[in-house]
């Protein structure tokens, strides 16, 4: 483990395998967690940011999207003067909490686009007094293996939620603007849509975890995160290489807020089971749509499903879905 000392009381407990963890190569960004928006990345971020030893910024997005082109040609790019401008612009950078002439000073002697985001996140660390500096944006899922290239020493940490209860968060959350409200058939099945954005985001991001092997990539299940903090907590922290502190599993405390009308994550609550239920929430008809399009996904994630049969109507609403994405030629 790294040899870094905190202020903060907290119950610790020591890693399994020291040893190992001093062999491992500590550099920053150090760990990004993703997944499919809305199967609780906020929650999980939440947790590791209150770690004494790790920040995890929220949704900042700009490493892949401000040299989206120039990373297509070259997964190594050098550092330069358009790279610069173009991280400072983009919209959500702000997120990182740095400010103009903290950017311009992590760009001197970068030679690589690579080095220059390290800067960047070790910069972000020590402005809240940590060593450590991850980012969670969900759909890193699919960008894993270029963010691999970038930082081979990055751990991945990919939560998946079952698939209907992400769907009924989705639909509340999705709009033209974001998320799959911004594909076409939206318009006509919202629900069926989902299943396919589910489906895309979680079987990429599974798919490519896969190739990065179980040093960098972990799996975690949002339902047995909600229903044994500690226990998920602590296996996390193993993988990370970090000794377990209960300030993850109280990240709520001091910030929990009792106004009337606020979702959980707005209010801060501390983990939360049966927010959403897809039994009771969603139409006998919509529950045999989505898994007939996901209920393969489903089933090797350890989801139960319970549509044996199609009518026509579910029938026609999976195949105009499906025969969208053939024509789309999404992957």
């Amino acid at each position: 483990m790294p040899n870094w000392q905190t202020e903060k009381s907290s119950r610790t407990e020591p890693m399994a395998d020291a040893n190992s963890a001093a062999r491992r190569q500590f550099s920053n960004p150090y760990v990004f967690v993703v997944g499919c928006p809305r199967s609780g990345t906020t929650l999980l971020q939440r947790m590791l940011d209150n770690h004494p030893q790790l920040t995890v910024a929220n949704d900042t997005h700009f490493i892949t999207r401000a040299a989206k082109h120039i990373l297509r040609e070259n997964p190594q790019p050098a550092m330069t003067p358009e790279l610069l401008e173009a991280v400072k612009s983009y919209r959500r950078t702000y997120r990182m909490g740095l400010d103009d002439n903290a950017f311009t000073a992590a760009a001197e002697h970068c030679d690589t686009y690579a080095a220059f985001v390290s800067r960047l996140y070790t910069l972000r660390g020590k402005m809240k007094n940590k060593p450590l500096s991850g980012e969670k944006t969900p759909d890193y899922c699919r960008q894993m293996p270029a963010l691999h290239a970038l930082f081979p020493d990055t751990r991945f940490v990919h939560i998946i939620r079952d698939g209907r209860n992400t769907t009924l968060s989705t639909l509340n959350w999705a709009s033209g603007e974001k998320g799959p409200g911004k594909w076409s058939l939206w318009h006509q099945d919202p629900l069926a849509t989902c299943a396919l954005w589910w489906r895309w985001q979680v079987g990429i991001g599974q798919k490519q975890g896969k190739v990065l092997g179980a040093s960098h990539y972990l799996q975690v299940r949002y339902e047995e995160l909600v229903a044994n903090p500690v226990n998920e907590l602590t296996s996390i922290a193993r993988f990370l290489d970090l000794a377990y502190s209960d300030d993850m599993a109280n990240y709520h405390d001091g910030k929990t807020r009792k106004e009337s009308g606020l979702s959980a994550k707005a209010a801060w609550l501390p983990p939360v089971q049966g927010l959403r239920d897809w039994r009771q929430e969603m139409s006998a008809g919509d529950i045999r749509v989505f898994e007939g399009i996901a209920g393969n996904l489903l089933r090797a994630n350890g989801y139960e499903c319970h549509a044996d049969s199609c009518d026509e109507a579910v029938s026609a609403r999976v195949q105009r879905a499906l025969q969208w994405w053939e024509a789309e030629g999404m992957t």
